[in-house]
């Protein structure tokens, strides 16, 4: 359900997990000042204990749609894995109300969103990156494993042992998320959804499938799946083989999602739908659909590639 990897802040650096998330575009972690339960099951950030710390003054508000953090703005530098971000601006939690952050197995989130996208106009890590030449080329790759390990973010390139066949290229049609078109979602060659088109952003931060109410509903009969008092989607876990894929067509090419990876079984329990509705119009073609597709995302281009993923 979730992928992050580590990072550092500071000097000497103080390790963070995060989420590489191209649905947002800013960076943040706790802070040492936070005393929400998030933050007292999580690493926080000491200022005080970092020789290139600079404090702004400047407060910081981020919403998402599964939690919101309260913080402060500082800037520091910022290492990921050989690369070292100086001088970035991020955010230190200062309060996480509710109870999401609490649980999650991560400590903050890394935006890699469009600059337009960034709360407060900072500048994201990656564009920093760019701006300081540290990347060979201006585009960042993700690979998502099904399992535990081996999921893998490239900064400033591509790997071709994670893919096969051809990369194909489809522009962004909006600079905020990676968002691109979508001509039609078919299921046993029936269009069930964005019947003359439709927008979808591709999310790293969002675990599922998800789309608008109608949609979604059209899919969830398509494949069977029926749904339980709590409003969860069930399939039948032998029938899985059987059910059919579901077919996300761009730019005219097919991108079908097999029942084995829009289905997931939770601990000898009952088998669910990884479809889920949204009350956006936008489709988020998360973790579910990169998983299948190894995607680039290209800023030099504004365009983001999409392969077999191995």
């Amino acid at each position: 359900m979730e992928y992050y990897g580590t990072i550092s802040i500071g000097t000497p650096p103080q390790d963070f997990t995060v989420v590489f998330d191209t649905g947002s575009s800013n960076l943040w972690v706790p802070s040492i000042s936070c005393s929400s339960l998030a933050c007292q099951n999580h690493q926080t950030f000491n200022p005080s204990q970092s020789s290139t710390y600079r404090s702004t003054g400047q407060n910081l508000s981020i919403h998402y749609g599964t939690g919101d953090i309260e913080g402060i703005v500082g800037s520091d530098t910022v290492t990921v894995a050989s690369l070292v971000d100086t001088n970035q601006l991020f955010g230190l939690s200062t309060t996480e109300p509710g109870q999401f952050f609490v649980h999650v197995r991560f400590d903050g989130i890394l935006g890699l969103g469009y600059p337009n996208l960034a709360v407060d106009g900072i500048a994201p890590v990656f564009d920093n990156m760019v701006n300081a030449s540290l990347l060979d080329e201006d585009l960042f790759s993700v690979y998502l494993s099904r399992e535990t390990t081996g999921s893998v973010i490239i900064f400033g390139g591509i790997d071709e042992s994670c893919f096969t066949g051809p990369i194909n290229w489809i522009s962004v049609s909006y600079q905020s998320y990676w968002q691109i078109s979508v001509d039609s979602i078919i299921v046993n060659s029936q269009e069930v959804a964005c019947s003359g088109g439709c927008q979808a952003v591709i999310d790293t931060g969002t675990s599922l499938l998800t789309g608008p109410h109608s949609g979604i509903s059209n899919i969830q009969i398509a494949i069977g799946a029926r749904q339980d008092t709590h409003g969860e989607y069930h399939v039948n876990c032998s029938s899985i083989s059987a059910m059919p894929d579901v077919i996300f067509v761009i730019d005219g090419v097919q991108y079908p999602i097999s029942a084995v990876a829009y289905t997931e079984q939770n601990n000898q329990g009952p088998c669910t739908s990884s479809f889920q509705n949204t009350s956006a119009d936008l489709w988020i073609l998360g973790d579910v659909f990169i998983r299948v597709y190894y995607s680039i995302f290209d800023r030099a281009n504004n365009h983001v590639g999409l392969a077999k993923a191995i």
